[in-house]
């Protein structure tokens, strides 16, 4: 079912909003006041090109041939804008990422600041309304500007380039054709109104803090099945443990993770088996902590790019040609450079506690959590995936170099390489979550082996949700698809609301 329709440019646009429409579980809408903000933008770009203004790109030659002077009323100029930077390679985006570039280049457009003419940011609408999805190849941005990517889909606004329709790929023009969308006429600045922005890194970063926002409510439900199943020391979530050092997120982790416990017998006197535990279980509010103030400023800074303006020249009605160096996205690369590493360090302490509780000499419980002794390998063998899914983890937490080979005749000298840092999280988002799921499906095995404990409120809740789905491991068996269904599990949601209440608090 279609949830209610999401209006661009009535109220600030959120990350979780453009994720429904790329997901398609939203429609999209332009409010009255985003078209009449697009029309008095575009009309401020025709008086200004009338008055003889020279206007970048409209006027003049891009990049390396800027000081170069054209005639405004060339009527192909802007559709050779588009086609001529329809140059990425590599893989193609799924259809939710070309949506979510989509929805966020025209919010963008929304704020009134493009210069676009009304028909093309319609065309742009009716592309998402009508299910017509460009091909977008997702190698060759470097940052400034996602040019190439914007580039494939301007070429289907343009009646070019390549688009998937109800399943089948086709002409862009065809595809136009078929959903019936009457290709406009690109003109004064359309087509770099159209590539000039970081709508792809922004789209795509909405949906990876989203993402993340599910994963990370997977990955404190699993902690605290965890501290059940390890019998584990909750000392130092203690607040007055925590209020000592108030590290970032530490004291919002360390009290969701008491919440979840809450009504249990682990948070009463006596109940830890040891005084101090491993770092991977004691560590934890702190470590979680860093990862979630990290998610909340990763999501600040792709909201605030759903917001504002990032077009080279912007053109203002009441100002005119406002030049800018709004395109350069070093905030959001650096946000999201951060929580790929804050991500990075929570993926081993899950490795640790997984590893602890199948140790018969730390856990106290059967080895490797099997009922059966005689040479059965219980849950040893998804060491093994665990490792593999930590090492791609670390890899991919690596920085994108701070510095490319400058192009355009040296004019674009740096870069921030936004998108392919966003790309990484998302990467590391997937592999996060399948590591959690691990970790539930391990932590509910230790919960079923200890002698009836009395688990949390909340603990008892994620703990059936795991039996819902899993049973108990009896004796050896396929364990993959339950590792999936568990994935699955937290991927829809199911523990979002422990995310979104810890952010909050953040």
């Amino acid at each position: 079912m279609t949830e209610p329709r999401t209006t661009l440019g009535d109220e600030p646009l959120t990350a979780r909003a453009v994720a429904s429409v790329a997901r398609g579980r939203a429609d999209p809408a332009l409010a009255y006041a985003a078209r009449r903000r697009i029309a008095e933008s575009h009309n401020t770009l025709l008086e200004q090109t009338a008055a003889g203004t020279r206007i970048y790109g409209v006027t003049t030659g891009l990049g390396a041939v800027a000081d170069t002077v054209v005639a405004a009323d060339d009527a192909e100029r802007q559709r050779r804008v588009v086609l001529g930077r329809s140059v990425g390679v590599g893989r193609i985006a799924t259809d939710t990422e070309v949506r979510a570039m989509m929805t966020a280049r025209l919010a963008g457009f929304a704020v009134g600041r493009s210069g676009v003419s009304p028909p093309v940011a319609e065309c742009l609408l009716a592309l998402l309304r009508h299910g017509v999805n460009p091909l977008v190849p997702m190698t060759a941005s470097l940052g400034e500007a996602d040019l190439a990517a914007m580039a494939h889909i301007g070429s289907v606004v343009a009646g070019a380039g390549e688009a998937r329709w109800r399943g089948e790929v086709l002409a862009g023009g065809d595809a136009l054709a078929r959903s019936g969308i009457v290709p406009p006429a690109l003109v004064a600045k359309d087509g770099l109104a159209l590539v000039s922005s970081n709508a792809a890194s922004t789209g795509l970063g909405a949906l990876a803090v989203i993402e993340a926002t599910e994963a990370l409510g997977g990955l404190v439900a699993a902690v605290a099945l965890s501290f059940e199943g390890f019998r584990a020391n909750v000392a130092p979530l203690a607040p007055e443990s925590v209020a000592l050092r108030p590290a970032p997120g530490q004291s919002a982790v360390a009290s969701t993770l008491l919440g979840l416990l809450d009504g249990g017998d682990l948070t009463q006197p006596g109940a830890a088996r040891r005084l101090q535990d491993p770092l991977s279980f004691r560590c934890v509010a702190s470590v979680y902590g860093s990862a979630a103030a990290a998610l909340k400023a990763a999501t600040a800074a792709v909201e605030l790019e759903l917001n504002a303006s990032d077009d080279n020249p912007a053109i203002v009605p009441g100002v005119g040609v406002v030049p800018t160096a709004n395109f350069d996205s070093t905030h959001l690369a650096q946000a999201f450079a951060t929580l790929n590493l804050a991500l990075a360090r929570v993926a081993p302490t899950i490795g640790m506690r997984t590893h602890k509780l199948m140790s018969d000499s730390m856990s106290s419980l059967p080895r490797f959590l099997s009922p059966l002794q005689n040479g059965h390998s219980g849950f040893a063998p998804v060491q093994k995936t665990a490792s593999a899914l930590m090492a791609e983890i670390q890899h991919a937490a690596m920085p994108m170099p701070v510095w490319v080979m400058p192009v355009a005749d040296g004019v674009e000298d740096v870069a921030t390489l936004a998108l392919s840092t966003v790309e990484k999280t998302r990467e590391i988002v997937t592999r996060i979550r399948t590591l959690a799921a691990i970790e539930l499906m391990i932590a509910a095995q230790a919960c079923d082996l200890r002698d009836a404990p009395v688990l949390g409120t909340g603990t008892t809740d994620v703990h059936r949700a795991v039996r819902e789905r899993v049973v108990m491991l009896r004796e050896d068996r396929a364990t993959a698809s339950d590792i999936r269904t568990l994935d699955f599990l937290i991927a829809e949601g199911r523990f979002e609301t422990i995310a979104n209440d810890l952010l909050a608090a953040v």
